[in-house]
């Protein structure tokens, strides 16, 4: 079991502004709206559906906006499709990036990714020039409860099927094959265990050091794509120091 949290680190996570949470609520919603149109707008017969819920009440989404995002998709209000398109490409000194959207119009998403890569001083690659580099992973993220004890959640997360293991300040990070996200999720669902995500992601096989310009210009592209409402991950294997230190 890895000794560190890296789980946390692997997606860009903005500060809690009311715009940064307005982006996040719409980037949600577009999950959302995927998931009803996937496997049907009731959660108890959609886990897709289900783990995006779960996500938007993590990040403090209105149930109002939950709702309606769910009526909208299902044909009650309204209907658009969204279409998940994902990019490759080169950061500032070569550093992997993946950036996974969901657009209703790929022309002006593919424009807008290629200018931000430009923009930082990076550059659009083609399909899998990077993605080797990545592993994909089934993580989900669980609440931590006082008075827990790390080995018997551990436990109860490897008996489920997890492959990994890991803690962060509120919370833990279980990482399982893509295949068994859906499984360990749910057992740890009916453990009493609340849970805040449960998606799969791209994780670097291994880190990259960059220098402190390098950095800059990573954490510039991390912003612009967090601003961007078509984009909703992007990964790298950059290893960036903590702000704090530079």
């Amino acid at each position: 079991m890895s000794g560190h949290s890296k789980w946390a680190t692997i997606k860009r996570q903005k500060g809690k502004t009311d715009a940064a949470r307005a982006n996040v609520f719409t980037k949600i919603g577009r999950e959302l709206a995927v998931a009803v149109k996937a496997g049907g707008p009731d959660p108890n017969n959609n886990p897709r559906l289900r783990d995006v819920i779960a996500k938007a009440r993590a990040a403090n989404m209105p149930n109002d906006n939950i709702t309606r995002s769910i009526k909208k998709a299902s044909g009650e209000d309204g209907n658009v499709s969204y279409d998940a398109i994902t990019y490759e490409g080169y950061g500032s000194n070569g550093v992997a990036m993946i950036v996974e959207t969901l657009t209703d119009n790929k022309n002006r998403t593919a424009a807008a990714v290629r200018h931000i890569f430009d923009k930082c001083g990076g550059s659009l690659g083609t399909t899998n020039c990077v993605s080797y580099m990545f592993e994909s992973k089934g993580v989900v993220t669980v609440a931590a409860q006082k008075g827990d004890d790390e080995e018997e959640i551990m436990m109860l997360a490897l008996e489920q099927g997890a492959d990994d293991f890991d803690t962060g300040e509120d919370e833990y990070y279980i990482s399982t094959a893509p295949s068994a996200l859906d499984t360990v999720r749910e057992g740890l669902e009916k453990a009493g265990r609340t849970i805040l995500s449960a998606e799969v992601r791209q994780i670097p096989s291994s880190t990259v050091d960059v220098d402190e310009d390098t950095a800059a210009k990573i954490r510039r592209m991390l912003d612009m794509f967090d601003d961007d409402d078509d984009v909703q991950n992007v990964y790298h294997n950059a290893n960036l120091p903590d702000e704090d230190d530079e």
